[in-house]
């Protein structure tokens, strides 16, 4: 749904005073897309273990603050079972976690040790040590740290007032809009409809039901997807696909000027509003639960890039497994949110305006039009 658009990935990090000259660096890492790798085998290599639970609580996104370095932001990751702290250039240093302290290491020997101060649910913790601190910034594991906004007025009376209103004219010529059910397609497409329940950026349901729709030629190829995973032992948990018009146009007319950027402008319409893109995540076959990502679904930090180098090396491995899937049936993953795919057809279909209720139940081409 959100986008970051133009929002750079910045990161930089410091260590204690007196490592901080050899390992700060002020370069811009890039967010660009890399094409997948050129081999039959979804898999991004081995399948690496899973982190221990007390490091994967610790892993994410930190500000270090001391009186001679203050709000410079890192990361701590796993990698290959050990513990890293990572600059914005790239460059790391191994560090440990002992007995619920932050042990960090110096040219010497000698070692900064910093424990750990909870924020009081202990979701998302802070190392202290004097007047330095290293305090996390993202999200957590914990839904409930989203990112919200108040709307700018009651979604009511914005949604009242989109349904009035028409898309943008548009050109075309356009396919005939095609929309298949997807929950329909195969019982191992699963659905977490975001934004017809609570948990989502405007903490109140925006759709009125929980379905997810595509285009035919997409649907065709996500289920394709899903039988490439299938015997890896994965399965498809869709949060949102087609989306209505008047949506868009409540998302926009909801967030505040300061957040326009992580909205589709209704002006322009979204790939979502044409019924060719996805938003979705893995889930285990065996357990029916969702794999864990560096980030959550919606989150609106850096954890959110698909080229994020945070998170542990099993989120990492899933999370390009289900891009390499995707990309290999004509997907583009967005290059803010791991979890958002376009179908390679997009352009060839016009802004839909068609609520849920209007769709077929069947799972069976819909009658739709602009």
């Amino acid at each position: 749904m959100i986008s970051f658009m133009t929002r750079p990935f910045r990161l930089s990090f410091a260590l204690p005073f007196l490592f901080l000259a050899s390992f700060l660096s002020a370069s811009t890492a890039s967010r660009a897309q890399t094409a997948p790798p050129a081999n039959n085998s979804l898999l991004p290599g081995p399948k690496p273990p899973d982190a221990p639970p007390e490091w994967k609580r610790h892993v994410g996104i930190y500000e270090y603050s001391s009186y001679q370095a203050p709000n410079v932001t890192g990361i701590i990751l796993e990698r290959n079972q050990r513990l890293y702290l990572r600059s914005l250039s790239g460059s790391e240093i191994e560090i440990s976690l002992k007995d619920g302290r932050l042990v960090v290491p110096e040219p010497g020997g000698r070692a900064w040790v910093y424990g750990l101060s909870d924020r009081g649910d202990g979701s998302v913790p802070s190392f202290t040590y004097l007047t330095e601190a290293y305090i996390r910034r993202d999200a957590g594991a914990d839904p409930a740290h989203f990112y919200h906004v108040t709307p700018r007025r009651p979604v009511s009376t914005l949604r009242e007032k989109a349904v009035k209103l028409s898309p943008p004219a548009e050109a075309g010529p356009f396919r005939k809009p095609e929309l298949v059910q997807l929950a329909a397609l195969d019982p191992a497409i699963h659905l977490d409809i975001r934004y017809a329940s609570v948990n989502n950026f405007l903490s109140t349901p925006v759709y009125t039901q929980s379905r997810a729709f595509m285009q035919r030629p997409a649907a065709d190829a996500l289920l394709r997807v899903l039988h490439k995973l299938q015997p890896l032992g994965y399965g498809l948990l869709i949060h949102d696909a087609y989306r209505p018009w008047f949506v868009t146009k409540i998302f926009w007319d909801a967030t505040p000027p300061e957040g326009k950027i992580f909205v589709a402008d209704p002006q322009k319409g979204s790939k979502h509003n044409r019924g060719c893109a996805v938003d979705l995540t893995l889930y285990d076959l065996a357990t029916g639960q969702p794999v864990e990502m560096p980030g959550l679904y919606d989150e609106m930090s850096p954890r959110s890039f698909p080229n994020f180098p945070g998170g542990t090396s099993l989120q990492r491995w899933h999370r390009d497994l289900l891009r390499r899937a995707m990309e290999s049936e004509g997907f583009t993953v967005n290059e803010d949110e791991w979890w958002h795919f376009d179908y390679k057809d997009w352009k060839q279909y016009g802004i839909l305006n068609v609520p849920f209720e209007k769709i077929a139940v069947s799972g069976q081409p819909a009658a739709v039009s602009h």
